[in-house]
């Protein structure tokens, strides 16, 4: 596994146990469909979470939410709409984005961004 993969796993364990310990269930980690994939689904008690998570290392020069582009989200509409359906969820959904950032040896939970972006059409 490479060094930015290993971080990138890192950052997704962080956010995991930032989201059990808000009362989150996590329904699956890394779901894929096809060559799209969601990093975390997540649930609580009124929303099925679709969640984006960002590593970065201390001093980086892009804002780790800015890397959620368009195609990543338009990507991640798809495949939550396929999860939807696969799964038969009955929840209203949501679209959330985690940054964490590397500060030497501590991984630290930067944001948590609910309601990140909204599926549309285009």
């Amino acid at each position: 596994m490479s060094e930015s993969q290993t971080l990138g796993q890192t950052g997704e364990d962080m956010a995991v146990a930032y989201l059990k310990e808000a009362g989150y269930k996590i329904r699956h980690r890394n779901w894929v469909s096809g060559k799209k994939e969601l990093d975390i689904v997540a649930e609580n008690k009124d929303y099925v979470v679709f969640v984006e998570v960002k590593t970065r290392t201390e001093g980086f020069l892009e804002a780790p939410k800015d890397a959620v582009t368009k195609e990543k989200q338009r990507s991640m509409i798809f495949a939550a709409d396929t999860y939807i359906q696969r799964y038969n969820i009955n929840k209203e959904s949501r679209f959330d984005i985690i940054t964490v950032i590397v500060k030497g040896q501590t991984f630290e939970i930067e944001q948590h961004i609910e309601d990140a972006f909204y599926p549309t059409l285009r």
